[in-house]
């Protein structure tokens, strides 16, 4: 299965929902419920049901303290067993509890064909998950910047009792491919081959997950060199590239200038659409507009007034829930009214959903008024008064 994970595309896949042993592939997992238990710098006494167990490991021995992330080091690029069950001891106090606590983990990934009964990956008929799986829980560890940078170095020393243990990462495409940045290889007898890879470039991640697969490196290669030509990452807007006047009625500047704080870019597949931007500003409304209270008059096409009440949070519909009804303005600009005069939605040119009026937002709106009269309709901004000061009522 080959997954980018920003968007949860799949952009290749077989038998990717069939129940399978993982092996090594399981100290993902393990990884990232220990970094999300403990801190890196706690000392852990190495217990002696973590010495001597099967598989590879890094020759620890009873009473031997390392730190956690020591221990973390050893997990994910030596693969060793025996750190993996210090580590589990340490967590949850034993290896069952430790298996527990993954599978809660799993099931808060909304994982449903994934089960782990040791905190390794050796042989058990309970211990499986799917390549679809595997590829969610690979992604969610590789949100974590500890683990990101555990899984992207080759080498790495930690020590031991009179010396130093050197680590050397098993997963051989850092090595081999510039673009792979991570993370896991597993085998057993019952398993077979089994790697999950990340590889980024130009902007775009992927993830490749194969199990049961003898050729997994020229498989995980094949997968990556045909997808990244498919994969397009597109600067949609720069940091403050985009800058647009907002009307603020009632302000002594008239306007204020809204500026995007962040980036924004979009992951397109295949081919690239057409780009169109479009700018969606609405004006601030004075202070003072709030629901329930009387902010202007508005004649419809029969002369009458009616009250037009600050807008709902969100948008939604007010008690009354009745249909707005189209208004016109003597200047010809329709309006709709509000649902209800206790409240609703007033639409024109702007959209005043999720506005939250302030002094700060709108400067000058705090100032009170000189005169009493209406102010001057116009299409540029809708009409807008203080409380205090009311206009005079259109005959």
């Amino acid at each position: 299965l080959l997954l980018e994970p920003s968007t949860g595309t799949v952009l290749f896949e077989k038998n990717a929902d069939r129940r399978l042993p993982m092996a090594s592939t399981t100290k993902i997992m393990t990884a990232l419920t220990v970094l999300e238990a403990l801190p890196l710098d706690r000392t852990v006494t190495i217990p002696p049901e973590a010495c001597g167990v099967e598989g590879s490991g890094i020759g620890l021995v009873p009473g031997e303290e390392l730190t956690v992330e020591d221990l973390l080091w050893a997990v994910l690029l030596e693969s060793a067993n025996d750190a993996s069950t210090a580590a589990a001891i340490a967590v949850s106090g034993s290896v069952g509890a430790f298996a527990d606590r993954m599978n809660e983990k799993a099931r808060e990934f909304g994982l449903t064909d994934t089960h782990f009964v040791n905190p390794h990956g050796l042989d058990d008929e309970e211990h499986y998950t799917t390549a679809r799986e595997l590829a969610v829980i690979a992604s969610r560890a590789m949100e974590n910047e500890d683990f990101r940078r555990m899984v992207s170095t080759v080498r790495h020393e930690i020590p031991k009792s009179g010396g130093t243990r050197y680590l050397l990462n098993h997963n051989r495409l850092l090595r081999e491919c510039p673009d792979v940045t991570g993370i896991k290889t597993g085998f057993t007898k019952r398993s077979g081959r089994c790697l999950v890879t990340s590889a980024e470039k130009d902007g775009v991640t992927l993830i490749a997950v194969t199990l049961n697969d003898p050729d997994d490196w020229r498989d995980h290669r094949a997968m990556f060199d045909a997808a990244f030509p498919r994969c397009h990452r597109i600067t949609l807007a720069e940091s403050g590239g985009v800058s647009f006047p907002v009307p603020c009625p009632g302000s002594a500047m008239g306007s204020v200038r809204a500026v995007n704080r962040e980036g924004l870019s979009g992951l397109f597949f295949d081919e690239v659409p057409e780009i169109r931007t479009v700018v969606e500003a609405p004006p601030l409304p004075a202070r003072g507009a709030g629901k329930r209270h009387r902010t202007g008059h508005i004649p419809d096409a029969g002369g009458r007034d009616r009250r037009i009440p600050r807008p709902l949070r969100g948008g939604s519909r007010s008690r009354a829930g009745s249909a707005p009804e189209s208004a016109g303005l003597a200047d010809g600009t329709r309006i709709k009214r509000p649902f209800s005069d206790t409240g609703g939605l007033l639409w024109n040119r702007y959209d005043f959903r999720n506005i939250s009026p302030t002094a700060a937002s709108c400067p000058g709106a705090r100032r009170k008024r000189k005169s009493r009269r209406a102010v001057s309709r116009s299409t540029e901004s809708p009409p807008c008064w203080d409380r205090k000061s009311p206009p005079e009522k259109t005959r």
